[in-house]
């Protein structure tokens, strides 16, 4: 088996507020193997964006790596300094925002920041970086690339600027895309545009892809593999198949019951009761205990280890436990496992 493009080693991640420390990324071990996508799922501020980022190293000077440890293409860069990832930043790994307009220079020809991007990470003239600019148009599907080579981004529709972005992002043949949020902001029929558009890019060129997302739905289309994430941690993680149609832990069954496709006409949306812990001071046990309506007496006292369902598929929850009782999924959930 070859080595994972991406691993992650028990990472956590802090940030230093006025009123103390903050865990945002707690413990953390996933990797990322070649051409897979895989889905980072979770609410907002599970953690999702602050494990990427800490990845290419983007995140605020208030925050550090406790522990862990972060490998790229078999190399440890958790001590990499801003000058070593320079290098690796759209040359190695790349990533696409939720907002391109935060990522397109208003000002500047769609044309000119890929060419530019190209000329940065590879050894090329600005001949040569401008035909593979207009081929890095193509690949995304904008049409007429000739002609809008030399458009600013206000000429783009939202979906389209999304394409130039990924355009920019994929013009250095990076090893792993991190996309994160990359289709929150636009409509239903655009969205399903982007995942296509992934998923034959990743088919095409063999990238690999972290895929962020709060949306259950795109991530059923997209990912080969999902990481769900709660209150900086990763609960169960396994084979799509495995986590949409078999899930282990009560905060997933309560995600997936929420999803509109299992709630008949006129009935009310399911929903998690309560809020997410104050990650400035979490708490001792499983994180999602006091929204559990399945919770044991030892989910408020000891974190539960990850436990091993298949080679693939593994969860953090005590009701995985040998001595715990058996305890069934939502009827909602078992009706979608039989359909």
């Amino acid at each position: 088996m070859t080595e994972p493009v991406l691993q992650l080693i028990n990472l956590s991640v802090s940030f230093d507020t006025p009123n103390g420390e903050v865990e945002a990324v707690r413990d953390v071990s996933l990797s990322l193997n070649e051409g897979e996508i895989l889905a980072l799922v979770g609410e907002s501020g599970c953690g999702k964006t602050v494990m990427s980022q800490s990845v290419l190293k983007l995140l605020p000077k208030t925050s550090r790596i406790k522990q862990g440890r972060i490998i790229v293409d078999g190399e440890d860069i958790t001590n990499y300094k801003e000058k070593q990832m320079r290098k690796l930043r759209g040359g190695v790994l790349s990533m696409v925002f939720q907002d391109p307009m935060t990522t397109l220079n208003p000002t500047i020809p769609i044309g000119k920041q890929i060419t530019e991007s190209i000329l940065k990470h590879n050894k090329v003239n600005r001949e040569q970086a401008k035909k593979r600019a207009l081929e890095m148009l193509n690949l995304v599907g904008i049409e007429n690339s000739e002609q809008m080579f030399s458009l600013q981004p206000h000429f783009f529709s939202g979906g389209m600027r999304q394409r130039c972005v990924l355009a920019i992002a994929l013009a250095s043949n990076p090893k792993v895309l991190f996309a994160d949020e990359a289709t929150t902001a636009l409509d239903v029929t655009v969205q399903a545009k982007i995942i296509d558009l992934l998923i034959d890019i990743r088919d095409r060129i063999g990238i690999s892809i972290v895929f962020i997302s709060h949306d259950l739905g795109a991530v059923a289309r997209i990912a080969d593999r999902v990481a769900v994430m709660y209150a900086g941690k990763i609960v169960e993680i396994g084979t799509a198949e495995e986590v949409y149609y078999d899930p282990r832990h009560p905060y997933v069954w309560g995600l997936m019951s929420a999803l509109p496709s299992l709630t008949k006409a006129g009935e009310n949306l399911s929903s998690i009761p309560g809020m997410p812990p104050v990650m400035l001071s979490p708490p001792p046990g499983d994180a999602f205990a006091v929204r559990n309506e399945f919770a044991l007496a030892i989910d408020y006292e000891e974190m539960p280890p990850m436990f091993q369902i298949s080679p693939t598929h593994s969860a953090a929850t005590w009701l995985l436990d040998e001595r715990a009782p058996s305890i069934a999924p939502p009827i909602s959930l078992e009706k979608r496992a039989k359909a």
